[in-house]
């Protein structure tokens, strides 16, 4: 079987589960649901999103191969178009790859690698995808994130053969799918708002800030100026870090994008020291409320981890 079968030669019923933020989630909606009842029509696929405030959420795609890619087609333009959009300033020319993930089951995992890596690196050299599966399994579930980067050709070629291995080799035992709960997400407080945190993003959650900030207004006990806690008045905090010259780039962004994202998420000032000569590392300086200083070391940590594991996207 080879993914012909899959452009049509067999009508055969497929589901794919991609794994998006919740911004990437809100433009495929989009305005009161049009763009997602949109590719519902036009592509004849059964499209569900998750529901909740969740900053992970899944998309479902189900029904017979044309239908399923050509939503998916719609889905992967939406992505680029969004990427292009958010990148008019910039000098890059071209097209610019998109990134996504899809969720399958853990023990389908095997066949997708291959004995030592083999279908994997055939995948990736016959469609020119990145590809890079996850070495551990989502929370409380038995299924695995597969990342795949490239153009948007490239990436729909690639799940195509993804496809074509699933239906060659069904999943053994029970599946627990993965479904993204917004508990177990760190909530920090910046500037009297609170943000989930999650990886390397800080969803604001304004039910939450509301019921602090109600919680503070219905405090019987005076706040004392060593207690302002969340209020963003507290006594202002510096801290430093040092950061490698071969990874400040992932922090700054094309230009200074993400570093922005950064101190508008946290609040905080943020400097980062010119390069000096003979030194290997750049100094960066975090300035503001303890809690705003915290929120941007985290989220500084979160996305250098990100690049060691390779995941980080400019």
């Amino acid at each position: 079987m080879d993914s012909g079968v899959i452009e049509g030669g067999l009508n055969v019923t497929l589901t794919i589960r991609l794994l998006m933020h919740g911004k990437e989630v809100g433009s495929i909606i989009g305005k009161k649901g049009e763009s997602v009842k949109k590719m519902r029509e036009e592509s004849g696929a059964r499209i569900n999103i998750s529901e909740g405030n969740c900053p992970e959420r899944i998309i479902t795609l189900a029904g017979p191969t044309t239908a399923i890619f050509r939503a998916f087609s719609m889905i992967i333009d939406k992505l680029e178009e969004d990427i292009s959009s958010s990148m008019t300033n910039s000098t890059a020319t071209g097209k610019l790859p998109v990134t996504l993930r899809i969720v399958v089951p853990a023990s389908q995992c095997g066949s997708l690698i291959g004995k030592g890596g083999c279908k994997i690196k055939e995948i990736r050299e016959s469609t020119g995808a990145q590809v890079q599966v996850a070495g551990d399994m989502l929370p409380n579930s038995t299924e695995r994130a597969i990342t795949i980067s490239g153009t948007s050709q490239a990436i729909i070629e690639c799940v195509k053969q993804i496809c074509v291995v699933m239906l060659e080799s069904p999943p053994k035992g029970v599946t627990i799918p993965y479904r993204p709960k917004p508990s177990g997400s760190p909530v920090i407080f910046a500037g009297g708002q609170a943000y989930a945190v999650q990886g390397q993003h800080a969803i604001p959650q304004p039910d939450l800030t509301k019921l602090h900030q109600l919680a503070m207004q219905q405090s019987p006990f005076p706040i004392a100026p060593n207690n302002q806690g969340f209020t963003g008045m507290d006594p202002p905090a510096q801290t430093e870090m040092n950061i490698q010259n071969d990874v400040i780039g992932c922090i700054i962004g094309r230009q200074g994008a993400k570093i922005n994202e950064i101190r508008q998420m946290s609040g905080a000032q943020i400097k980062i020291a010119n390069p000096v000569e003979g030194s290997t590392a750049r100094q960066v300086t975090i300035t503001g409320s303890p809690a705003s200083v915290s929120l941007a070391e985290y989220l500084i940590n979160a996305r250098l981890t990100s690049e060691a594991t390779g995941l980080a996207a400019n």
